[in-house]
């Protein structure tokens, strides 16, 4: 079947073999296991399958890699999300008395839709998307990842894409996954500037003082609107065209002070670049800011609404709330929700991330001398179980799942220093030298 071809029909039949030969079980555990630093963290955390006719089933647990990867080549998942940290083992959950059984901690999580931009998107709608609208992504990912950084001191951010749609973020430092759910609210709630339903036009408003993650009229060192205005153009004016169509110029419109929309509309009669549209807002808003009337930031709004990142603040706030894995596979599209690398954040395209069908084709083809197989001396000298590890890191390795693999280990080994430094301090509080 051509790699192009994906059909869901095929996955009862491709993703035996994705379980056995291809997913990353080792990098998995390492991931949720944490180094092993506290006792039974990786045993008491939930995983969910979603299988083959919506089959949904909550509460598994595990006490090894092993244990987990016979379970998942056993049901072989449509679906993987990841849970919370309970206080006793999910799988047990019926067992112990009523009201014990508690989310304790999860890594502090986001989840950006393009389905919500769809009141600033013309080229897509609903779950489609296109190379155009992908810019989005791109924005959220800039502005979120600096403010995560550097206004709340996180390091390790792991950042997915959903295999559709979207993108997530896992924020795996110790201190996100304590955080309780009002701390939760508290980022979530700090990060938003689009607010209102499908009904509300103007979704962004700023006032005095004015939003910590947009920009003061007096410093424009703010992060998050410089981001916005990188890509403000391309993104608003060129590729949606803002400010051609006469209903998409009406939106607009609709997001200035009412003087300043009639002035606006007069001067668009004569002006119809949609670039030198946008200078006539630009000036209009500088005469504004001049009186110091009300709406001064009109300018800024109008940006930050078109274009600053749009999250799902339920998906952040709750401990046991369910978010889809990295290295699922998504059955609409076929495509594995691969971490992504932020260094090549602008080359990133959503069309060539591998599907299932791909990789498993791509395990059929012709192995390079690299991948050449072991000397039979030094298959002797394998355990059976080793042998199988090392056919699996094989495996992955000849397929299009390999860079994404390898950027997963990039981001573990940077967690594993901080993990060194909590093992060497309890160590050292227990004085076990």
């Amino acid at each position: 079947m051509p790699s192009s071809d994906y059909d869901s029909a095929c996955l009862p039949d491709i993703l035996p073999l994705y379980y056995r030969r291809l997913f990353p079980f080792s990098q998995y555990y390492r991931w949720l296991n944490y180094g092993g630093v506290q006792k039974n963290y990786f045993q008491n955390r939930e995983f969910s399958f979603t299988l083959k006719d919506d089959i949904y089933v909550r509460y598994q647990s595990f006490s090894t890699q092993t244990e987990l990867e016979k379970e998942m080549q056993k049901m072989n998942p449509y679906k993987i999300d990841i849970g919370a940290i309970y206080s006793h083992r999910p799988n047990q959950h019926n067992t112990v008395k009523s009201g014990t059984f508690q989310a304790l901690e999860k890594e502090l999580v986001f989840d950006i839709d393009m389905t919500d931009y769809d009141d600033v998107r013309s080229c897509c709608s609903a779950a489609d998307i296109c190379c155009k609208c992908w810019t989005l992504m791109t924005i959220a990912i800039h502005i979120l990842d600096r403010a995560l950084r550097e206004d709340f001191g996180f390091q390790h951010l792991l950042w997915v894409y959903s295999g559709r749609r979207g993108v997530h973020c896992w924020v795996c430092d110790e201190a996100a996954r304590k955080l309780s759910v009002a701390a939760r609210s508290a980022v979530a709630e700090y990060l938003s500037l689009v607010k209102g339903g499908d009904e509300m036009m103007k979704k962004v408003v700023l006032t005095d003082p004015i939003h910590p993650l947009s920009v003061c009229i007096c410093d424009f060192n703010r992060e998050s609107l410089a981001v916005v205005e990188q890509y403000f153009s391309r993104y608003a004016l060129q590729d949606q065209d803002i400010l051609g169509r006469k209903e998409s110029v009406d939106k607009v419109l609709a997001l200035t002070p009412e003087d300043v929309r009639k002035e606006l509309q007069e001067d668009f009669l004569y002006e119809k670049k949609p670039e030198n549209r946008w200078k006539l807002v630009k000036e209009q808003a500088r005469r504004r800011r001049g009186t110091s009337k009300k709406g001064q930031y009109f300018e800024e709004e109008i940006m930050l609404q078109y274009c600053y990142p749009r999250l799902d603040v339920n998906v952040s706030k709750g401990v046991n709330h369910l978010l889809k894995s990295p290295f699922s596979v998504h059955p609409k599209t076929g495509r594995i929700s691969v971490p992504m690398d932020l260094k090549e954040l602008e080359t990133f395209d959503p069309f060539a991330v591998p599907t299932i069908n791909l990789i498993c084709e791509e395990l059929d083809r012709p192995r390079t001398g690299e991948e050449e197989e072991k000397t039979e001396d030094t298959k002797e000298k394998e355990s059976e179980q080793d042998a199988a590890e090392s056919r699996k890191i094989r495996d992955y390795k000849r397929t299009s799942l390999a860079k994404y693999v390898k950027y997963f280990d990039q981001f573990l080994d940077g967690m594993a220093r901080s993990w060194k430094g909590e093992l060497l301090k309890k160590s050292d509080l227990q004085k076990d030298f």
